[in-house]
C-alpha cells in the first residue's frame, strides 16, 4: 500500500503540490497565531507597565499611631509588620511619618505637613545642608515663595490636635529630583492640597506635639510580579485583610493596572483565536474544492480498483494516503514558517509562563489543519467511491445544483443570520466582547459566533451572488448565442457551466472581504491611535514641570519663547469631578494639536481678549501710598495683596490703622523690586492691627473710599481715580455676604456687609478682576448639575469664581468629553496666597527647536517627563487592539492566497477540457481572437465580480455588525472611531486583491491561450 501511495503521489505532482501549498499557507498562519497572541499579550503588558503611573505600581500602607516619643522604634516596628503582612515580593520599601499642622499667613491659617521620609535628601536637590537636627527642616521652593521664608528663617507650626506650637528653622529649600517616580507617589508627601510638606529628621518627632503621626510604608510591586502573578489581586486583598486587623490601611492603584493587562490579554487571545478559526475553516473549504477539482484524475483509478475487487476500505486508504502526504508535508513546512512569521511580527518570544500554552495551542492549530483537511478530503473521496464503475469511467461533468448543495447554502445562510442577530443583540444591550477582561458573562457570550459575523456576512453575500451570477450567465449566454454574439455567448456559457464555480466565487468573496475588512481596520486603528495620541496630550510634545506655580510657569514659557509660536504653558486640574484645562490662549492656535471636534480654535482667545481688563502698571517700588477716606468711628486696617509677576510669590502690604476722614497711608513693599514687578490681587478691610500685629476681618458697616494708589519710582501712579472708579476692574468675593463695591466719582468705596450664622467674618475682600464679567470658558459635554440651577462657578481658585460658557463642543484636548478650557492668564489672577494644585505642563509646537528645553530650564523651570505624540502612538500600538488588527490583516492575506490558489487549481483542471472544446470550435471556423477572448473572459469576470462583491460584503459587514476596529483597552471614546470603510483603503485593497488573484489565474491560463493561438 505504501508503494502504491508513493506512486500515486509521484504520478499526480500538480495535485499534490496544490494541497501542499494550501496546507502550508494555512498551517503557517494557524501556528503563528498562538505564538503571536501570547507574545503580543506579553508585549502589551510591558507597554501597560511602562505607561502606568507610579501610583499604579506602588502599594501603600498607612497607620495612625501615637509613638509615645519613640518614632524610630515605632517606624521600625511598623515597617517589619507591613513587610510580613504583605506576603508579596516588593522592592524599594520606604517608610515615613507625617503630621498635619498649620502655618499662619497673615490672618489665614494654611495647612502644612511636617514629615520624615527615608532617604529624603537623596531624592531632592537642596540649596543648603540636609536637615540633621530635630529643629531643622527643608522647605520646598514653592512653599518658601508663598510663605516668604529663606534659609535661616524660623517657622511656627501649629497643631490643632494639641493646641501646641512647634518652632523650626529652615536650613534649605528643596526641589524633587524625580517628581513622577515611585518615591513621590504617596500624595501625603507631595502636598497636593495646600502647601508642600516641610521635611525634618526622624528625631524631630520626639517632641510631644508630634507624637500623633501617620506612619506610611510605600513599596514598588516589581514588573515580574504584576505580569506573572495571576492571583496578585487576590493576594493584595488578603494582605489588606491581614493588615486591617492591626488598623493598617492598605491602598494601591495596581488594581487598575491589573485590569488593563487582563483586558489586553483577553482582547489579543480572543481576536487572534477568531481570525485563526475563520482561516482554518476557510482552509478546509479550499482544500475540499481542490480535492473536488482534482478528483477527475482519480476516477479511473477508483474504477480500476473496484474492477480488481479491492475492498472499499482499501480503496479509501489508498485515496487518503495520497492526501495525507501533501497534508503532512504542508503542516511540517508551514509550522516553522509560522513560528518565524510570529517572531518577525512581534519581535519577541512569549513570556516564559506562556510558552507551553503557545506550543500546545500551535500544535492544536496545526492538528486542526491536518485532521480537518483530511476529513474534508475523505468526504470528497467517499462520495467519489460511492459511485458505480460505469459512472466513474464516464468523463466528469458538472454536478449542476443538486439538492444537497442547496441545503448546505441554506444552512450557511442560517448560521450567518444567527451571527448577525447575536452581533446586533450585543450592540443593542451595550455588550462589548472585546472589553471583557476574562471573556465570561454577557461579554463572553457575545464573543461566540457573533464575532465571526463579518466573515459569515461575506459568505452569505458570496453564496447569494454566486447563485445569481450563474443564472444570469446562463441566460445571457443563450440569448447572446441566438443573437450571434459569439464572444459574449460562449464566455457566459463557459462561466455558468464551469464545475464548482459557485463555491469558488464564494471563496473569492470571503477572501476579499476578510482582506478588505482587515486592511480597513488596520488603517482606521492607525488613525485612531494618531488621533488619541494628540488628544491625550494636547500637542505633539508635552513637558511636565513640577515644583512651580501658574505665574512662574507662564512667565518662564514666555521668556523662553518670546515669539509665542513654539511653546505654551498649560495646567490640568480639577474642580470636584469637573476637569479643567488652563491654557495660554494667545498661543493656542500656534502650538496645540487642534481638531474639528474642539470647535474653532479662536473661540477662547477671542472671548478672553474681549473680556480682559487692561492691567495697571506693575508695582516695582518698595513703598506704596494710598489716598482714602474712612467713615465711621472705629479705626480700620487696610491690606493689599500682591503677587510677583515672575515668581508668583505673594506679597502682603499693610497700610496700618486708617484714621478717620480724608487721609493718606503708606505701606512697605518687600519682594517686588525685581522685574517684572508685582500685580494687584485684592484689597482687604480688617480691624486695626493690635499690638502683636494681629488683624481680623472688618466688622459690618465698615467703609473706606479709595481715591488713588501711588508707588515710589519712575511710574508713580498705579491706580488713579478713573481706574478705581471703573467697576469692571473689580469684583467682590463670592464666599458669604460679599463686600459692597461702589465705583463712582473717581473712587472705589468698600463697605463690609453683615454676615450671620457660624461664619460672621467673610466677604471683606475686593478682588482685581482680570476680565469684565465672568471668565469665558469652553465647555465639553454636559454642564455640571449645580450649574443648571445656580450661577456657573468654579471653586478651585480660592473663592468660587463665576464663569460664562462661551461655546459648547463635543470634546477638548486632555479633558476629553467632560471638562472646561479656560485662559491660564485669567486663572492665575484669581489666587491670592493658596495656589491651587494641578499638573503643570509646557506644550511644544511641531517645529519647536531642540534648544527650547534648555531655554525653559534657563528660565527657572525644572523639566520632568518629556512625552511626544509619536511615543504615545507607539505605546498604544503595543496594546491588544492594535495587535488584533495586525494579525487579522495577516489572516486576510492568507485567505486571499487560499482563494487565489483555488482559482488557479480550478482553471488548471478545466484547461484540458476547455482546450478540446475551443479546438473543436476553431476547426469549425471560430476566429482565434474570439477563442482567446472566451478563454480569458470567464476567469476575468469571475475574479472581477468576486472582488467587487467582496468589497460590497465588506461594506455590508461593517454596516450590519459595527466597526471592525477593536476599541481601546480602557474604553477611551473621546473622538469618534474612524471608519474602516475609507474609500482610499477599499480601493487599494480591491486593487491588491485583483493583483493577487489575477496573477495565478493568468499563469494557469497561459498554456491554454498559447495553444489556441498556435
Amino acid at each position: 500500500m505504501f508503494v502504491l501511495v508513493i506512486g500515486a503521489v509521484r504520478a499526480r505532482t500538480a495535485q499534490v503540490l496544490t494541497i501542499l501549498v494550501l496546507t502550508m499557507v494555512a498551517a503557517a498562519v494557524a501556528v503563528a497565531g498562538p505564538w503571536f497572541a501570547y507574545a503580543s499579550a506579553g508585549r502589551a503588558a510591558v507597554v501597560d507597565l511602562a505607561a502606568a503611573g507610579a501610583a499604579e505600581r506602588v502599594v501603600t500602607a498607612v497607620q495612625d499611631v501615637n509613638t509615645q516619643g519613640e518614632p524610630v522604634a515605632a517606624l521600625r516596628a511598623f515597617g517589619d509588620r507591613v513587610g510580613r503582612g504583605l506576603g508579596i515580593p516588593v522592592s524599594e520599601p520606604v517608610t515615613g511619618l507625617s503630621v498635619l499642622l498649620s502655618v499662619r499667613v497673615g490672618a489665614t491659617a494654611t495647612p502644612i505637613r511636617m514629615a520624615y521620609r527615608d532617604g529624603f535628601c537623596a531624592h531632592v536637590r537642596l540649596d543648603g545642608p540636609c536637615p540633621g537636627r530635630p529643629a531643622e527642616v527643608a522647605i520646598s521652593q514653592e512653599a518658601a515663595q508663598r510663605l516668604g521664608v529663606a534659609p535661616g528663617a524660623s517657622l511656627r507650626l501649629h497643631s490643632s490636635l494639641t493646641a501646641a506650637t512647634v518652632t523650626v528653622t529652615v536650613v534649605a529649600r528643596y526641589t524633587r529630583r524625580d517628581p513622577d517616580g515611585p518615591y513621590w507617589s504617596n500624595e501625603v508627601f507631595r502636598g497636593t492640597a495646600g502647601l508642600d510638606p516641610v521635611f525634618a529628621p526622624v528625631e524631630a518627632f520626639r517632641a510631644a506635639p508630634l507624637w500623633n503621626v501617620a506612619q506610611a510604608y510605600d513599596a514598588v510591586l516589581p514588573d515580574a510580579v504584576i505580569r506573572g502573578d495571576r492571583t496578585l489581586a487576590a493576594d493584595l486583598a488578603a494582605a489588606d485583610a491581614r493588615l486591617g486587623a492591626d488598623q493598617v490601611r492598605l491602598a494601591t492603584g495596581a488594581g487598575r493596572l491589573l485590569t488593563t493587562i487582563a483586558k489586553d490579554r483577553a482582547t489579543v487571545l480572543r481576536g487572534v483565536l477568531t481570525a485563526g478559526v475563520q482561516l482554518v475553516i476557510l482552509t478546509w473549504f479550499a482544500i475540499g474544492l481542490a480535492g473536488r477539482y482534482t478528483s477527475g484524475d482519480r476516477r479511473a483509478d477508483a474504477a480500476l480498483l473496484k474492477l480488481r475487487g479491492v475492498s472499499r476500505s482499501g480503496t479509501l486508504r489508498l485515496a487518503w494516503g495520497q492526501h495525507l502526504v501533501p497534508l503532512l508535508l504542508g503542516v511540517l513546512a508551514g509550522a516553522p514558517i509560522g513560528y518565524l512569521l510570529a517572531r518577525a511580527l512581534t519581535g519577541a518570544h512569549p513570556a516564559a509562563g506562556d510558552r507551553a500554552a503557545a506550543l500546545a495551542w500551535s500544535a492544536a492549530a496545526a492538528g486542526a489543519v491536518l485532521l480537518g483537511g483530511l476529513a474534508v478530503l475523505a468526504v470528497v473521496e467517499a462520495v467519489l467511491l460511492g459511485r458505480p464503475v460505469a459512472a466513474l469511467l464516464r468523463p466528469a461533468s458538472g454536478s449542476g445544483n443538486p439538492l444537497w448543495s442547496w441545503l448546505v447554502d441554506v444552512l450557511l445562510l442560517a448560521v450567518a443570520g444567527a451571527a448577525l442577530f447575536q452581533a446586533g443583540s450585543g450592540a443593542a444591550d451595550g455588550t462589548d466582547a472585546a472589553g471583557a477582561a476574562d471573556g465570561t458573562g454577557a461579554a463572553g457570550s457575545a464573543a461566540g459566533v457573533g464575532v465571526a459575523a463579518p466573515a459569515l456576512v461575506a459568505l452569505a453575500v458570496g453564496l447569494i451572488t454566486a447563485r445569481l451570477l450563474g443564472r444570469v450567465a446562463a441566460r445571457t449566454g443563450r440569448v447572446a448565442l441566438r443573437a450571434g454574439r459569439l464572444r459574449l455567448g460562449l464566455s457566459a456559457l463557459r462561466l455558468s457551466r464551469s464545475p464548482g464555480v459557485e463555491r469558488v466565487f464564494a471563496l473569492v468573496v470571503v477572501g476579499v472581504a476578510l482582506f478588505g475588512t482587515a486592511a480597513g481596520a488596520l488603517s482606521a486603528e492607525n488613525r485612531a491611535r494618531a488621533g488619541r495620541s494628540t488628544a491625550d496630550l494636547g500637542a505633539v510634545r508635552v513637558l511636565t514641570v513640577p515644583d512651580t506655580n501658574r505665574t512662574a510657569l507662564l512667565d518662564a514659557v514666555r521668556r523662553a519663547d518670546p515669539s509665542g509660536r513654539q511653546a505654551m504653558a498649560a495646567v490640568v486640574t480639577r474642580d470636584g469631578e469637573l476637569r479643567i484645562l488652563e491654557v495660554d490662549s494667545t498661543r493656542l492656535a500656534a502650538v496645540a494639536a487642534w481638531r474639528p471636534e474642539y470647535g474653532p480654535v479662536t473661540t477662547l482667545p477671542e472671548a478672553t481678549a474681549a473680556a480682559t481688563v487692561p492691567a495697571p502698571p506693575a508695582i516695582t517700588g518698595d513703598r506704596l501710598t494710598v489716598r482714602y477716606r474712612r467713615d465711621g468711628p472705629d479705626p480700620l486696617g487696610l491690606t493689599l495683596t500682591l503677587r510677583h509677576e515672575g515668581t508668583g510669590a505673594p506679597v502682603t502690604v499693610s497700610f496700618g490703622a486708617l484714621g478717620a476722614g480724608e487721609r493718606t497711608a503708606a505701606g512697605t513693599v518687600s519682594g517686588c523690586a525685581a522685574a517684572p514687578g508685582c500685580r494687584i490681587v485684592n484689597w482687604a478691610l480688617t480691624t486695626a492691627p493690635s499690638a502683636s500685629g494681629r488683624t481680623d476681618p472688618a466688622p459690618a458697616g465698615a467703609a473706606v473710599t479709595l481715591r488713588e494708589l501711588r508707588q515710589d519710582g519712575a511710574d508713580p501712579v498705579v491706580l488713579d481715580g478713573a481706574a478705581l472708579a471703573d467697576i469692571g476692574r473689580w469684583r467682590p468675593g463670592t464666599d458669604g455676604s460679599a463686600l459692597d463695591l461702589v465705583a463712582a466719582d473717581r473712587a472705589l468705596r468698600l463697605v463690609a456687609d453683615p454676615n450671620t450664622g457660624d461664619r460672621p467674618h467673610v466677604g471683606t475682600q475686593a478682588w482685581a478682576a482680570g476680565t469684565r464679567g465672568p471668565l469665558p470658558v469652553v465647555l465639553a459635554g454636559p454642564a455640571p448639575s449645580d450649574w443648571r440651577y445656580t450661577d456657573a462657578l468654579l471653586g478651585s481658585y480660592g473663592e468660587k469664581t463665576p464663569v460664562a460658557v462661551t461655546a459648547s463642543v463635543a470634546a477638548l484636548p486632555v479633558v476629553g468629553r467632560s471638562g472646561v478650557m479656560i485662559d491660564l492668564d485669567a486663572t492665575r489672577r484669581l489666587t491670592a496666597v493658596a495656589e491651587p494644585g494641578g499638573r503643570f505642563q509646557v506644550w511644544l509646537a511641531p517645529g519647536a527647536p531642540p534648544g527650547i528645553v534648555g531655554a525653559l530650564a534657563a528660565a527657572g523651570l525644572t523639566v520632568g517627563t518629556d512625552t511626544t505624540a509619536t511615543a504615545r502612538e507607539e505605546q498604544l500600538g503595543g496594546q491588544g487592539p492594535a495587535a488584533v488588527v495586525r494579525f487579522a490583516l495577516l489572516a486576510g492575506v492568507a485567505a486571499l492566497l487560499l482563494a487565489a490558489v483555488t482559482v488557479a487549481v480550478g482553471l488548471t483542471v478545466e484547461r484540458r477540457t476547455l482546450a478540446e472544446q475551443l479546438g473543436a470550435l476553431r476547426h469549425q471556423g471560430l476566429p482565434a481572437r474570439v477563442a482567446v477572448t472566451v478563454g480569458y473572459t470567464g476567469p476575468a469576470v469571475l475574479i472581477l465580480t468576486g472582488v467587487l462583491t467582496g468589497v460590497l460584503a465588506t461594506v455590508l459587514g461593517v454596516a450590519l455588525t459595527g466597526s471592525a476596529v477593536p476599541p481601546f483597552t480602557d474604553g477611551w471614546q473621546v473622538l469618534a472611531a474612524p471608519s474602516p470603510l475609507a474609500p482610499g483603503v477599499l480601493v487599494a485593497a480591491a486593487l491588491g486583491a485583483l493583483l493577487l488573484l489575477g496573477l495565478p489565474a493568468w499563469s494557469a491560463l497561459r498554456p491554454l491561450i498559447g495553444g489556441i493561438r498556435r
